[in-house]
């Protein structure tokens, strides 16, 4: 009976020995590795024109192409998943996504949460309003009594909790966009590049416009805590930008303004 429990003892030990060596490798992989491995860089977005928007059922945009460009240096192929924004910090690290790049502020929670690029991009958070009421909402304090739409999880959400005002809280910032054409909420507040791109003459939202700008802020793109693929999107983006390329594709998508020299 002693030798039975002896070689049984002995088996689990040696099982337990290759679970423990199986674990150091898992980590001691880096996620370049990781994503080199299963051949797809998995980048987390929501609808964000002029950052990622579909156009005849390919995802584009200036963070799109860049994305692109990206996981071709890299030698793997991207796919492109629409996420709950207020849900990336965990969609991230399940390994549902390797990176969030849809024009994400560099917000003090974010940078604690990931591991983050340099800046690429300035914005700011502006109100909306129908273009009819324009005048009557040019002031933070004249704000104080409308009802918001706000994209969950997003710095404009920030930003009306922060200032007190009453609001409501949305799936994306085209939700918001929607809320206000529709009247069911006063004002939404949202990326200054977004508006730019959505609304005024010539877009889909020709009745709105926007007024006050709340805050200026920078757009990163965000990697798991501790990712080696942060580093290497930074020497992307500083070949890039020496190159000319990222200034090609930022004049593409109307946001050359806005780029932050790398």
């Amino acid at each position: 009976m002693k030798k039975i429990i002896a070689a049984l003892l002995a088996v689990m030990m040696l099982a337990f020995c290759f679970a423990g060596c199986g674990d150091t490798a898992d980590s001691s992989a880096t996620d370049m590795e990781y994503v080199k491995e299963k051949g797809t860089l998995i980048v987390g977005i929501t609808e964000f024109a002029p950052m990622d928007y579909q156009e005849n059922g390919e995802w584009v945009g200036f963070d799109a192409d860049m994305a692109k460009a990206f996981a071709k240096e890299l030698g793997v192929d991207v796919e492109f998943i629409v996420i709950d924004w207020d849900n990336k910090v965990l969609e991230l690290n399940s390994k549902n996504i390797d990176c969030v790049w849809n024009g994400m502020t560099l917000r003090e929670d974010v940078m604690k949460a990931m591991e983050t690029s340099n800046p690429y991009c300035d914005n700011a958070q502006v109100v909306v309003v129908p273009a009819d009421k324009a005048d009557q909402y040019s002031t933070k304090e004249s704000l104080a009594s409308l009802n918001f739409a706000v994209e969950a999880g997003s710095a404009g959400e920030d930003m009306v909790v922060e200032l007190g005002y009453e609001h409501t809280s949305v799936l994306t910032q085209a939700d918001a966009l929607m809320e206000v054409s529709a009247g069911t909420s006063d004002a939404c507040v949202i990326d200054l590049l977004m508006a730019g791109a959505m609304i005024g003459e010539g877009t889909s939202y020709e009745d709105l416009t926007y007024t006050v700008s709340l805050n200026s802020e920078k757009y990163g793109v965000g990697f798991r805590k501790g990712s080696d693929l942060a580093e290497a999107l930074n020497d992307f983006f500083a070949k890039s930008y020496a190159d000319g390329s990222m200034q090609k594709v930022a004049e593409e998508y109307g946001v050359q303004e806005s780029l932050i020299a790398q």
